[in-house]
């Protein structure tokens, strides 16, 4: 779904982009930098109740996540960055959906909590049917609630409800576990297709 938008964000963000290839700052370089900044804003101010702060926060740094890919194709990136890049947005979402989860235990939310955790558990299966179905030679780019919806959907609830927006963080929380769930399904069913065709020739 954000996909559409990612040319207009390469396109804005190009410019930032050889400004850093041209200093030497590799994409490497950019998806450390942008895991540890989302850990540990996620983990120190979502904890903290500071959704509001903790959110503009974390944004900032996810936003290396389209730098790092941008850096990636000006210098021709390697196969280790991009292993490097996939492993570390699943440690990234690891941290943002654990401080929310933390947070909500601590306010005694626990019951939301289970619904956090569940967000995590599901966006780790979707991201491991992908992975899974390219390992064996195919593709399962489908679905909801692929990560940038994800990330979309969590700081954007976590934000109002800082605001004080009532009943948005149980929406936005429960509407993403059904929707991973939903996801995983698509992906299945996808790559079910394409074993049967396989197998058939």
């Amino acid at each position: 779904m954000l996909n559409v938008l990612r040319p207009a964000m390469t396109r804005l963000m190009s410019p930032l982009g050889r400004f850093l290839a041209r200093h030497g700052v590799t994409p490497n370089m950019i998806t450390a930098a942008g895991t540890l900044g989302t850990v540990a804003s996620s983990l120190w101010f979502y904890p903290h109740g500071q959704l509001v702060a903790g959110s503009l926060v974390i944004t900032f740094f996810v936003l290396a996540d389209l730098l790092d890919g941008i850096l990636a194709r000006m210098t021709k990136g390697s196969t280790w960055g991009a292993f490097l890049d996939s492993t570390l947005d699943r440690v990234a979402d690891a941290g943002v959906f654990s401080g929310l989860i933390i947070y909500l235990v601590l306010d005694g939310q626990r019951v939301l909590a289970l619904g956090g955790l569940l967000c995590l558990v599901g966006g780790a299966v979707v991201s491991y049917a992908k992975a899974r179905a390219e390992g064996l030679g195919m593709t399962a780019n489908v679905g909801i609630a692929e990560r940038g919806e994800r990330l979309l959907v969590v700081l954007v609830v976590a934000f109002l409800d800082g605001l004080g927006v009532p009943y948005v963080l149980a929406v936005g929380l429960w509407g993403l576990a059904v929707a991973s769930v939903i996801t995983v399904g698509q992906r299945m069913h996808v790559v079910y297709r394409q074993a049967v065709d396989h197998d058939a020739h």
